[in-house]
């Protein structure tokens, strides 16, 4: 499970942010959960949440740890999902992308986020900023931060609207899908 401080600043400060003016709908495809610190929040806001986890060992302990509940964890990647297009309400990755190793593989997950939204969804979450501190603690493990700045371009060009990002310590991201007119 994450961190007391972790789940605490993920719960109280990031997801309020995120899921602000936000219906996040019945279904909600979380990807790259991690230890949870996200999911605990978010399933409690919502009919179903599939949570999509990539290290096998977090999956399972997700996954033991969310039985019986709302929660269907699921082993794979965030980059090929095996679901239908438009299948989920809202998709949600907090602090996740930065651990994908190279920015075309971020862009398929960001592609794949949009496929599996139906229209009219919302993508949203959070990554970390480019920083020293998170290179040096991320030494050993992937670490390849998300610019803003060009974030916001590669949302439009993967076909989102109505953007908003808010860069602070971090960043925080909502993205809509437009629903045919």
């Amino acid at each position: 499970m994450p961190s007391r401080e972790w789940a605490a600043h993920i719960q109280d400060e990031v997801l309020p942010l995120a899921t602000a003016d936000v219906d996040l709908g019945t279904d909600l495809l979380e990807l790259g959960p991690g230890p949870g610190a996200a999911t605990d929040w978010l399933r409690h806001r919502v009919g179903r949440l599939v949570a999509v986890e990539h290290e096998q060992e977090a999956a399972s302990r997700l996954a033991e740890a969310y039985a019986g509940t709302n929660v269907e964890v699921v082993s794979g990647d965030a980059a090929t999902l095996g679901f239908p297009d438009a299948s989920f309400d809202t998709v949600a990755t907090c602090t996740m992308l930065h651990h994908l190793p190279t920015r075309a593989r971020q862009d398929r997950v960001l592609a794949e986020a949009f496929r599996v939204l139906r229209p009219g969804g919302t993508f949203l979450g959070s990554d970390s900023l480019p920083s020293d501190d998170l290179h040096h603690f991320h030494e050993g493990d992937t670490y390849n931060p998300v610019e803003p700045a060009a974030f916001l371009t590669r949302l439009q060009t993967t076909g989102f609207t109505a953007i908003t990002l808010r860069v602070a310590h971090n960043l925080i991201f909502t993205a809509r899908k437009e629903s045919p007119s």
